[in-house]
C-alpha cells in the first residue's frame, strides 16, 4: 500500500510511537487519503465509519449550532485521530469534524478500529492516553473561551494551528475564525487586524503568514503551553517549532506501549 503524500517525514504520532509490528497491521488494516479543505468527515449525531489519523493534514472538533455560534473546542493533527468515541463503544460523533488544513492521512473503517483497538494491547494503551489528553483539551478549552481575552485566544489558536501546519502560511477563513473564537463574522476582522498590527502575523484573502512566532507566543494565553505540557507528558508528544520545521520526523518518545 502506498504511502500517504509527505509522511514519509511527518507521520502520525499515535502510530509512529507502537512498536513496529503493531503499527505496521494498522497501516496495512488502513488506506492512505488526502483530507481536503472544508470537507465535513462526520456531522454531529452521524454514525462515524472511518476513523481518521492525519499526518500533515488537521482536522477542527465544532460543537453543533444550537442557540448561539458553533464553536471550535479542539484541533486534530499528527497527533492524535479523529472518531475517538469509537474506544468507548459509541458509534456516533456528538462534534462535527471539519477538515481545517489539507494533507495527508490514513483512514480506517470503524469496524477494524474496534476490532484492533481490543486485540492490540500497545494500540489501546496509547488510544486511553489520548482520549485523556483530547478530553483535557476541550476542558481547557472551555476555560480558555470564558475567562481569556479574544487576541490572546487567537494567538494560542494560531500557534496550534502553526504546528500542525506544513508552512508558514496556511488557509484560513473567516468563517473557521469566527468558529474558533465564538463571535460573528463581523468581529474577526477587528480581532485579526491587531495582531497584523503588531506584525505578529500577515492576512491576506483567506491565508495566514506567521511572521513572529516568539511574539505571537508571547501574545498568547497560558492556554497553548497547557496543552503542549499534556501531549509531552502523556503522549510523548514535542511540538516545538523546531520538529514542525525540520526535514526529521517530530520527536516521539515510546511510552513503553507494548
Amino acid at each position: 500500500m502506498s504511502t500517504p503524500v509527505g509522511s514519509s517525514a511527518r507521520g502520525n504520532s499515535l502510530l509512529d510511537a507502537l512498536p513496529r509490528r503493531s503499527r505496521q497491521a494498522l497501516i496495512q488494516a488502513s488506506e492512505p487519503v488526502e483530507l481536503a479543505f472544508g470537507k465535513p468527515l462526520c456531522q454531529p449525531g452521524e454514525e462515524i465509519r472511518h476513523v481518521y489519523f492525519p499526518s500533515t493534514g488537521y482536522i477542527s472538533l465544532i460543537t453543533p449550532a444550537g442557540a448561539s455560534e458553533s464553536l471550535e473546542v479542539g484541533l486534530v493533527g499528527h497527533e492524535g485521530m479523529f472518531g475517538i468515541t469509537l474506544l468507548l463503544d459509541i458509534k456516533t460523533s456528538p462534534l462535527l469534524g471539519l477538515v481545517q488544513g489539507s494533507g495527508a492521512a490514513w483512514r480506517m473503517p470503524a469496524g477494524r478500529f474496534r476490532r484492533a483497538a481490543k486485540e492490540i494491547v500497545a494500540f489501546r494503551r496509547i488510544l486511553h492516553r489520548y482520549l485523556y489528553v483530547l478530553t483535557a483539551q476541550l476542558a481547557q478549552s472551555a476555560v480558555c473561551g470564558r475567562y481569556h481575552l479574544l487576541d490572546a485566544r487567537m494567538a494560542r489558536w494560531m500557534l496550534m494551528t502553526h504546528d500542525r501546519a506544513v508552512d508558514d502560511t496556511f488557509r484560513l477563513t473567516h468563517e473557521f475564525l469566527a468558529w474558533m473564537l465564538g463571535v460573528r463574522r463581523a468581529g474577526v476582522t477587528e480581532v485579526a487586524g491587531r495582531l497584523q498590527k503588531q506584525n505578529l502575523i500577515g492576512y491576506h484573502r483567506g491565508e495566514v503568514t506567521v511572521l513572529d512566532r516568539t511574539g505571537l507566543e508571547s501574545a498568547s494565553c497560558p492556554c497553548y503551553q497547557a496543552f503542549n505540557a499534556m501531549y509531552k507528558q502523556h503522549l510523548g508528544v514535542d511540538n516545538t517549532p523546531k520538529s514542525r520545521r525540520s526535514n526529521e520526523p517530530r520527536t516521539v518518545t515510546h511510552l513503553m506501549v507494548k
